[in-house]
């Protein structure tokens, strides 16, 4: 519906002439119990003023009941998305009461019953703008408002929101009404509502007079695999490091976490009440890389209480404002003040992939975007935002110092709290501090696009598109105990094209070296040979992950062999010691065989990976990390080639001994199942069996892919039709399903499919939720490598939306980029 679609002129007109003094919602979720209610009453009263007679409220849902303006009944106007207030005065009260709907999609109050016991759980999520799917409100970050929840649930359940509980009254029929303490002013996307039988597990900080109730929760079921004192170690590390360096307390009263099932995100930092995917919560045993990157996001969510939820972007232009410095901050703050000292590590080879992809893509933008819409705002939570921004962010503080960096933090929380801001907010406060001007400094990153490339030629540092950078080149040598260290670092400030740089010789040379700026490097022709012979001999691990950055990139923009990547993954990989490298090896070596690899010689090159992976599970240290990343590289490798498949079956039933050490837990056992689907090594029978050893909810879904990935046409038409029709499948099964179907190595299976995909992209983006529509659009692109087809469907369709458009476009950059790197790889 074309009104859902927000523009950014039209809420700026609105934010101008209404401003919201509080809201009071009133949500009545006792039929959550029974499956077959599809809807909940929502009472929302809203406080304001306004200058103008006439507007909207937004509001996605099944019916508007009633709508109250000065407590005088107006006429219901409601198209579905919008709903008409009219005859406003200067200062109103404007009440709706409105059913709207549970949610499958992860948008809005989220719905999820529970395998294990039949338990109903709900959680909210809103990023951009789906609070309106809840309760009628004015759906733009610039129109904060304090807010007071009142919940009505069943009376066993755990019932939570931003704020605290300030009244719970018990009702007949075994329920209860619970209130929450208003809030401070806040936007409508970081409100948030949970409840259900939820386990809790309760602890505090303290600083100075400040003490904060700190609370980690998931599902009952769960609760056997929650490890709530590493999650509560590394958040009061966090609140400490905040407490220090942003110089302004925490201000949201309590600190809950809650880990919650059929999530869209990694997490989402609503004050107070912060949500994560329980894919945090380890069923099994889990990696330091694992561990760290759940540490990670804790830290991430953590800094938006200041950056985001205190200070918040007028629109969604300005997302980076809190998301770069969000990215920015998690890896900092792992580093400087948790266990997990190596952070950057996993950054630089990790979260700076990202970037570097979005941002080599058609559809790149600014870090600071030109967003003229909420689909639009949706589709930029992208690399660019995160990851390129907080590599930008951390060019910055080597750039102005980091105690300018955080005074200039320090002023913005100061000037604006629970305000809004734009990007001269806070460059002003960074000039102030810094003393530079920073307009400069901004036109150059966060208002362009692409990413240079470095190259060292002939005593100069060469980059392409050029741009400012301060970065440092690093030089090693072989130590006496064979090993290459670092024997000398230039630290250079660049912006030409060519500069001349003073380098020592030596048989390895890193461009970048500590990772300073955003950049894609080049190794010359001595450093490659030397790190084809010997990375791992590389000592630091960030500058290892600099290298095999280096590499990855060189293969995807078709400047060096996919074969030779390959042969440094297989001979550095086993011996790998650090986790976020190792499980970057084994992820890029996997896309490398299915994407860039040609046809023709992907088999051998599939059996090559997997018999290197084989080995290295077995020979890796009994019940380590490497160990289990090895197991996992398997699973994901075996999907591609059957050549282990007797010998995996074998351990999975019992039959012959596994590593020793590796522990088979549900997760591992059902990744090792659907690659034997995927190559018709497993039955249907053997999957019902895995089942009912495992019948929880994520079992459920394993099984759902597994079965999907069994490589019969039959199966693929049955998962075709459950996908693109059955409007009850919730996100992770419709994942699960679309995983499945592009499962396995026989395209032939799914090729025919594409002329029923061109010709259903229209339809899934208008009559489903975008997080749906997006999930079909990326995951059905056609498996025939027809960039003809893709062509022919964009020609035709000029007027489609933009943002279908956008994904349809980045689909067949990719496409493209497969088909150019497999000519270079085959012409070699």
């Amino acid at each position: 519906m074309s009104t859902a679609n927000l523009n950014r002129t039209e809420v700026t007109l609105r934010s101008s002439a209404v401003s919201v003094t509080g809201y009071r919602v009133e949500l009545d979720l006792r039929s959550a119990v029974d499956p077959a209610v599809a809807t909940f009453k929502t009472v929302t009263t809203i406080e304001m003023t306004s200058t103008v007679d006439s507007t909207w409220l937004d509001f996605i849902g099944r019916a508007v009941e009633s709508v109250e303006v000065n407590g005088r009944r107006i006429a219901v106007e409601y198209d579905g998305a919008r709903i008409a207030l009219n005859g406003l005065s200067d200062v109103n009260v404007v009440q709706v009461v409105s059913l709207a709907e549970y949610s499958r999609s992860g948008e809005g109050l989220h719905r999820f019953v529970d395998d294990a016991d039949g338990q109903a759980y709900l959680y909210t999520q809103y990023e951009p703008a789906d609070a309106r799917r809840v309760f009628a409100c004015f759906e733009q970050p610039d129109m904060k408002a304090p807010f007071t929840f009142v919940v009505t649930a069943p009376q066993s359940w755990e019932v939570l929101s931003n704020q605290v509980p300030v009244q719970t009254d018990s009702n007949f029929a075994g329920s209860k009404t619970v209130t929450f303490a208003p809030t401070l002013p806040i936007s409508t996307y970081i409100t948030a509502v949970a409840a259900g039988p939820y386990h809790r597990v309760s602890s505090g900080w303290s600083r100075g007079d400040l003490t904060v109730e700190l609370g980690v929760l998931c599902r009952a079921s769960l609760a056997q695999y929650l490890d709530a004192d590493d999650v509560f170690e590394v958040t009061r590390q966090g609140l400490d490091f905040y407490a220090d360096a942003f110089d302004y307390p925490y201000p949201f009263g309590k600190y809950d976490q809650i880990f919650v099932p059929e999530y869209n995100l990694g997490a989402m930092e609503n004050p107070g009440l912060v949500t994560f995917t329980e894919s945090y919560v380890f069923r099994g045993k889990a990696t330091a890389e694992q561990y760290q990157r759940r540490a990670n996001t804790i830290l991430h969510e953590m800094a938006h209480m200041w950056f985001g939820d205190l200070v918040t972007m007028v629109w969604w232009d300005d997302l980076w404002l809190k998301e770069s410095f969000a990215d920015f901050m998690g890896s900092l703050v792992s580093v400087e003040a948790t266990r997990f000292t190596d952070a950057w590590v996993a950054f630089a080879i990790k979260r700076k992939a990202w970037a570097y992809v979005q941002d080599q893509l058609p559809t790149t933008h600014p870090i600071v975007a030109d967003i003229v819409d909420l689909e639009a705002a949706k589709l930029n939570f992208d690399g660019i935002t995160y990851a390129k921004g907080a590599s930008v962010l951390k060019q910055l503080v080597a750039f102005v110092g980091r105690d300018a960096f955080f005074e200039a933090s320090r002023k913005y929380f100061r000037a604006n709290a629970f305000g809004n801001t734009r990007l001269v907010d806070f460059l002003d406060a960074l000039s102030a501090t810094s003393g530079r001007d920073m307009r400069d400094w901004s036109r150059a990153w966060l208002e362009t696009t692409g990413v240079s490339t470095l190259t060292f030629e002939g005593g100069e540092l060469v980059q392409t598109d050029p741009r400012p950078h301060r970065l440092a080149v690093g030089v090693y040598n072989y130590g006496d105990t064979g090993d290459l260290v670092r024997t000398a670092r230039v630290e250079v400030d660049i912006s030409a094209e060519r500069t001349p740089i003073d380098v020592p010789a030596g048989p390895l040379i890193v461009l970048n070296d500590d990772d300073l700026t955003y950049a894609k490097i080049r190794l010359d022709a001595a450093s490659l040979a030397t790190v084809e012979s010997s990375l791992e001999r590389v000592v630091d691990p960030l500058a290892r992950g600099l290298i095999l950055s280096s590499l990855w990139n060189s293969v995807r923009d078709g400047e060096l062999s996919v074969f030779r990547y390959l042969a440094v993954a297989e001979q550095s990989g086993p011996s790998e010691p650090d986790l976020a490298i190792l499980s970057s090896i084994t992820a890029d070596a996997q896309f490398a065989i299915a994407h860039y690899v040609p046809r023709e010689l992907r088999s051998s090159a599939a059996a090559g990976w997997l018999a290197t992976a084989w080995k290295a599970m077995f020979e890796s240290e009994p019940e380590s990390g490497r160990q289990l990343a090895w197991a996992r590289a398997c699973a994901a490798a075996a999907a591609l080639d059957d050549s282990r498949a007797d010998a995996l079956r074998a351990i999975l039933l019992g039959e012959s001994p596994g590593p020793i050490g590796l522990a088979l837990d549900p997760d591992l056992r059902w990744s090792m199942w659907i690659a034997l689907a995927a190559t018709g090594f497993a039955e249907p029978s053997d999957l019902d069996h895995e089942l009912r050893s495992d019948g929880t909810s994520a079992g459920r879904i394993a099984y759902a892919r597994a079965l999907a990935s069994l490589p019969t046409a039959a199966t693929k038409q049955r998962v075709w039709q459950a996908a693109t029709t059955d409007f009850t499948l919730s996100n992770d099964h419709l994942d699960a399903m679309i995983g499945g179907f592009k499962a396995g190595v026989d395209a032939s299976l799914i090729e025919g499919y594409a002329a029923d995909y061109f010709a259903s992209l229209r339809t899934w983006w208008s009559g489903r939720s975008i997080e749906i529509a997006r999930r079909l659009v990326n995951g059905l692109f056609p498996a025939s490598g027809d960039l003809i087809a893709v062509d022919r469907w964009l020609d035709a369709n000029a007027d489609a939306p933009a943002s279908l458009r956008r994904l349809v476009l980045e689909k067949r950059d990719n496409l493209s980029r497969d088909l150019k790197v497999q000519a270079f790889n085959s012409a070699l």
